[in-house]
């Protein structure tokens, strides 16, 4: 009889001791937790998930984060474009803001085609890595390297190589930027999508020099400048430069460009 006390005293004991440090556990739990903002699922939810980068976060939870708790503006999503901006903002209930939706362009013309090389590479398909090897591939110091680093980068497979030549699909371009940042030439720039007339050249050598190793490169002539109406484009560093605000999409500099260098899209 005395043993089955002291078990079922042990008992008691060490069940009023559970009760109360789970009590205290509980006390603690609810003391020292984070509550989490109830907008933060519907922001995430609202965005697309594709995890690109484009707004300038790690991906779309870490953005959903910095929009509630941060206050990061609402319409930095390249993907959603003004749906989600205005969903987003919606949940956090301000007034959504204007998205601009961008593509990305590759300021170079230059494929195996119409562009000398300068040796054969066989190695690694890195850009970065050959850009470091005498400039790269091409005679050209400022032309598409041509391995594909921003191919590999797109996460809508949106880039494509042909003939070494990275060309952009406007259709499927997000704008995210990601390509941009692949590109140790520094050739893929982001424009606004409607933006119709761009230089498709980045070189700034002189044009006797540009045109010993590559057929259609940018010579800084001048004719496209002296030629727009809208008085939209100039010449500096021996590269013609066009202003988009200003730039009504004539077509006029594509025809008078010598080197068709000048394109639409």
């Amino acid at each position: 009889m005395a043993i089955f006390l002291s078990i079922l005293k042990a008992i008691l004991v060490l069940g009023t001791m559970g009760a109360v440090f789970g009590a205290l556990l509980a006390v603690a739990a609810n003391f020292f937790s984070v509550k989490q903002d109830k907008r933060l699922p519907l922001v995430q939810e609202a965005l697309p998930g594709v995890n690109c980068g484009g707004c300038g976060y790690t991906g779309c939870a870490a953005y959903a984060k910095a929009i509630v708790n941060d206050g990061a503006k609402t319409n930095l999503c390249p993907v959603g474009g003004v749906k989600v901006a205005k969903a987003v903002a919606e949940i956090m209930g301000v007034e959504a803001e204007n998205v601009e939706k961008k593509r990305a362009v590759v300021m170079c013309s230059g494929n195996n085609s119409v562009a000398s090389t300068k040796y054969e590479y066989l190695g690694a398909d890195d850009c970065a890595s050959v850009s470091k090897l005498g400039g790269g591939i091409m005679e050209c110091q400022y032309g598409c390297v041509g391995l594909g680093s921003c191919v590999k980068k797109c996460p809508v497979n949106a880039i494509e190589l042909k003939d070494n030549l990275a060309v952009v699909d406007c259709n499927k371009c997000i704008g995210c930027g990601i390509c941009v940042d692949a590109c140790p030439k520094h050739l893929i720039k982001l424009v606004p999508f409607d933006s119709a007339t761009r230089v498709a050249c980045s070189s700034k050598d002189k044009g006797a020099d540009v045109r010993q190793v590559c057929e259609i490169g940018c010579i800084g002539c001048g004719i496209c400048a002296k030629n727009c109406p809208s008085d939209a484009i100039e010449v500096s560093d021996n590269l013609a430069k066009i202003n988009p605000e200003k730039c009504t999409g004539c077509g006029i500099c594509e025809e008078k460009c010598p080197k068709k260098v000048i394109v639409k899209k």
